[in-house]
This record gives structure tokens, C-alpha cells and sequence, in this order.
């Protein structure tokens, strides 16, 4: 492993889970929505993502900047980080795909939603959120700079704490027991963790 070999993988990782997003992002446009909560609160909290894990490390893949945050590069963590960014990715296509059409960029119900409770959702309540952490945990592995590895568990961590619990309060208020009960049997992010 090398360290421009590394930044590729991010990159790929980076392009793919975009791949994968496009085809929802664009029927998720076109779908009409029952109930949507404050859309300006969704804004910020998925800025800091996209910050954190596209802004600051394609910057740092172009410009080598911030030089001082450099460190060693260490191949064996850039090869772990190559197994965690493709789990990642296979688990972000299986989170869409079972999703479907329910799912939305911001908190929204859609006309005819439904729960899902099938494949990685019978596990895992946001399997999205925990790909999302997947390929910030990846970033950190394969960026070997103290901001440009790090910042997407930073980024990842303000849209996971400000948007989680306003989903699930909104699935509460759409599928009542329904939900509550599907909460007591999955976990949020860790299968039998969190």
C-alpha cells in the first residue's frame, strides 16, 4: 500500500457512495411528501458532513494541505482502512436498497411510507448512519493527517447527533407502537451495541 494508493481508495469509496445515492437522490425529488419536518434544521447537520468527509479531504488530496497535520504514513492501517471503506460501501447499497422509495435526503414522511423492517433495517434502525460511520472511521485510516483523517468523524458525529433522534421521533409519531416496538428489537447504528 502506498499513500497515493490510499487516496484513491478514499476517493472510490467517495464516488461510489455517491453512485449508489443518485438514482434515490433523484426519485426522492419527485416524490411527494405526507409530512416533513423543519428543513432548515437538516441543513447544517448534513453541512458538517459534507464537510467533514468531501470538503476538507479532497482538498487534502489535491494540495498535501495542512502539511503540519501530517504524519507517517502507516500501511497497515491504510489496508484496514481499504476492508472498512468497502464494507462501508456494501453497506450503504444494502441500506438504500431495502429502503427504497422511502427513503429522503431531509426527515420527511412520504404519501404511502412504509417501515422497513426487512434485510440490514431487521438489524439496524439507521444502517446509513452506521455506513456513514464506517466511511469516517476509513477517511481516518487512510488520510494520514490529523485533521484531513479525523474531520469526517467530526462531520459525521454533528449529523448523527442533531438528526437521529428527530427521525425517530418522527417514525414514533407516524408508526406509533408499530415503531416502538421495532426499536426494542434493533439497535441504532452497532448491532447489539448502540
Amino acid at each position: 500500500m502506498t499513500p497515493f494508493l490510499a487516496k484513491l481508495i478514499w476517493f472510490l469509496g467517495f464516488v461510489g457512495a455517491y453512485i449508489i445515492r443518485l438514482p434515490h437522490e433523484r426519485r426522492a425529488w419527485r416524490a411527494a411528501t405526507a409530512r416533513r419536518i423543519d428543513r432548515g434544521r437538516d441543513y447544517l447537520p448534513a453541512a458538517a458532513s459534507v464537510a467533514g468527509q468531501g470538503v476538507l479531504p479532497v482538498i487534502y488530496l489535491l494540495t498535501d494541505q495542512p502539511k503540519f497535520a501530517g504524519y507517517a504514513f502507516q500501511p497497515m492501517l491504510a489496508w484496514l482502512g481499504a476492508v472498512v471503506v468497502a464494507f462501508a460501501l456494501y453497506l450503504f447499497y444494502c441500506a438504500h436498497r431495502d429502503l427504497g422509495r422511502n427513503w429522503s435526503f431531509s426527515l420527511k414522511v412520504r404519501e404511502r411510507h412504509t417501515l422497513v423492517t426487512t434485510g440490514i433495517y431487521s438489524r439496524l434502525r439507521h444502517p446509513m448512519y452506521s455506513a456513514f460511520f464506517l466511511s469516517a472511521l476509513a477517511q481516518a485510516l487512510l488520510l494520514p493527517n490529523w485533521i484531513a483523517g479525523p474531520v469526517g468523524l467530526l462531520g459525521f458525529g454533528t449529523m448523527f447527533f442533531c438528526r437521529v433522534w428527530r427521525e425517530e421521533q418522527m417514525m414514533l409519531e407516524a408508526f406509533g407502537d408499530e415503531y416502538r416496538r421495532y426499536m426494542a428489537r434493533t439497535s441504532r447504528i452497532i448491532p447489539g451495541v448502540f
